[in-house]
């Protein structure tokens, strides 16, 4: 029997979905059910081209109490831009959790990550920052360099941004962009330690392999949310900083000890064994975030299906309450 399938563009989807406190709360909710116990996430299924210098990511999960879930193709052609053509793209795929249907086809081309990512910054952000932040620091002059101070500025309103980048012109760039979406004070940084010194929130978005964040610049009063290391290798953080945090907190312990920066402290030999606290088991009140403003703590994020599962059953419902998209018959 045909049955129909919702198919939105990625510029549909940007007229539908907003990086605003409701995606952020959608996001929120999915660290929560992370915590219940009962979501089914398997690993992250990773491919490498090596002869393309490329690879793929499928990431996906089944959250109880929603309605469907989502399959998410991420590839990575890295040589893409010799070409012009973009390095990242993909899409979504949306199942009905009740009869495994496919309802919707969200070709985003990674929009729809990107979102997700920057709110679940924001929600580390909302729970282990200090809870009042007037400089924010960000590591890094990419797309998620912007999303990550538009998210985090929803939950701790700061007053002034400072961007680190190694080219100076991107990181001037990536400032004024920050500055006149937010209407506040960015300016580039040239030296990290200075950045980091001045800041009370810090976000690392950068595909660096060795530390841009080193240890000796923890200071109390300040939080580290790292999102750049998602894949094995990657490393932003001095493995001893992790050490040295009052509280590190992972999105999903067992991605963090694969492709975070807790590998990288473990491998270091400088992590203490202990199996460190979830971000959703502290949205939950499971676990115990930071307690004073004075503490110092780091956040791993790799990025889980289950975000995708949320901000893909969310996108659907804003694009049907908008009349986005095409509808076809399977």
């Amino acid at each position: 029997m045909p049955h129909d399938i919702l198919v939105l563009t990625e510029p549909e989807l940007k007229r539908a979905v907003a990086l605003d406190l409701d995606a952020i709360d959608v996001v929120e909710s999915a660290f929560a059910a992370l915590a219940s116990g009962k979501v089914v996430m398997p690993p992250i299924l990773s491919m490498e081209i090596p002869g393309a210098n490329a690879e793929v990511d499928v990431k996906t999960a089944y959250i109880p109490g929603f309605d469907g879930f989502a399959i998410k193709v991420s590839p990575g052609f890295f040589d893409n831009p010799r070409i012009g053509l973009p390095s990242l793209n993909g899409l979504m795929i949306l199942f009905s959790a009740k009869t495994g249907l496919v309802e919707a086809l969200l070709l985003d081309n990674g929009f729809l990550t990107d979102v997700r990512t920057a709110a679940a910054g924001a929600v580390a952000a909302r729970h282990l920052a200090p809870s009042v932040v007037t400089t924010a620091g960000v590591m890094g002059t990419g797309v998620q360099a912007r999303l990550q101070m538009f998210a985090a500025h929803q939950v701790r309103p700061f007053e002034r941004v400072l961007v680190w980048g190694r080219d100076a012109t991107k990181a001037a760039a990536c400032a004024s962009d920050i500055a006149g979406h937010l209407g506040i004070d960015a300016r580039a940084e040239t030296d990290p330690a200075r950045l980091v010194a001045e800041s009370q929130l810090v976000v690392t978005t950068t595909p660096a392999r060795a530390p841009i964040l080193k240890a000796d610049w923890l200071h109390p009063g300040l939080h580290v949310t790292a999102m750049g290391s998602d894949q094995e290798g990657k490393n932003e953080i001095d493995p001893a900083a992790l050490a040295r945090a009052d509280l590190y907190v992972a999105d999903r312990v067992s991605q963090c000890e694969k492709l975070g920066e807790l590998a990288a402290a473990i491998g270091a030999g400088v992590w203490n064994g202990k199996t460190p606290a979830e971000l959703g088991e502290i949205v939950a009140g499971a676990k115990t975030g930071r307690t004073d403003d004075s503490q110092v703590t780091i956040c791993d994020l790799t990025g889980t299906g289950a975000q995708d599962t949320a901000i893909a059953t969310f996108a659907r419902q804003q694009a049907l309450t908008a009349g986005a998209g095409t509808t076809i018959q399977s």
